[in-house]
């Protein structure tokens, strides 16, 4: 379907609205990674990618008037919340997230959804540390330099479905992980309420997968977009109509 020569002066109609931005700021368990491989799903099927076409095409946004929603995958492998990576630079997810903020707004919504790499063999981390990190990287948010005028931006916290007992390449880098993150939905509910954050357990509609027992199959990617999309429709309701 083509469209006329957009003027910069002519209001936009539902072809061209500008859309919400989301940023969701994630690990492997969002990038999409096939359990035990190096391959990444395909977007429609990464619960980013099905929770941007739910929001958007399931749900006849612009047949209804309602702005378009677009998801900004900020989803990087190894990614801790506080924490570095021993091995791999740039896995600590407090630094830059501040720059990232700036960069993309105006944000109608972040989505974080970490935790999972501070049970990582290699660091000490319980519940409490990741849940701590969290709260730290909400602050962070809360506390960017976006221009003047523009919004500070809600977030959603989700609680990473637990570890089970990890398998294959990834046994000996996550040993030990499904004691460590023993209490995580608890701990973020702790610190989100006490900062007036909505979250959301994702553990309570999918699970690890039974491959490596860290990564989410494509059918839970797909479950957790599905999900997702009431919840993340009703916190942008404010801003889309």
């Amino acid at each position: 379907m083509s469209h006329p020569p957009l003027s910069a002066t002519a209001p936009l109609d539902s072809a061209y609205a500008d859309p919400l931005q989301v940023l969701v700021y994630a690990d492997s368990l969002s990038w999409g990674i096939v359990p035990g491989t190096r391959q990444r799903l395909p977007w429609p099927v990464r619960w980013p990618g099905r929770l941007e076409l739910a929001l958007n095409v399931a749900n006849g946004a612009a047949a209804g008037g309602l702005r378009p929603v677009r998801m900004l995958e900020d989803c990087l492998n190894g990614r801790r919340t506080v924490w570095d990576d021993p091995f791999k630079p740039g896995r600590n997810g407090i630094q830059g997230l501040a720059q990232r903020m700036e960069m993309h707004s105006p944000l109608a919504l972040v989505i974080l959804m970490l935790g999972s790499n501070d049970f990582q063999s290699m660091h000490p981390h319980n519940a409490w540390h990741a849940a701590q990190g969290i709260g730290a990287l909400l602050d962070a948010i809360r506390g960017a330099p976006i221009e003047p005028g523009m919004p500070v931006p809600p977030v959603l916290v989700l609680v990473p479905p637990p570890i089970t007992t990890p398998r294959g390449p990834l046994a000996p880098k996550f040993a030990g992980g499904e004691h460590k993150c023993a209490g995580l939905a608890q701990a973020f509910e702790e610190v989100c309420r006490a900062r007036g954050c909505d979250w959301f357990d994702t553990g309570t509609v999918i699970r690890s997968s039974e491959v490596d027992g860290v990564h989410l199959d494509a059918a839970d990617h797909m479950a957790l977009g599905d999900a997702l999309a009431p919840v993340v429709a009703a916190l942008l309701a404010p801003a889309r109509a």
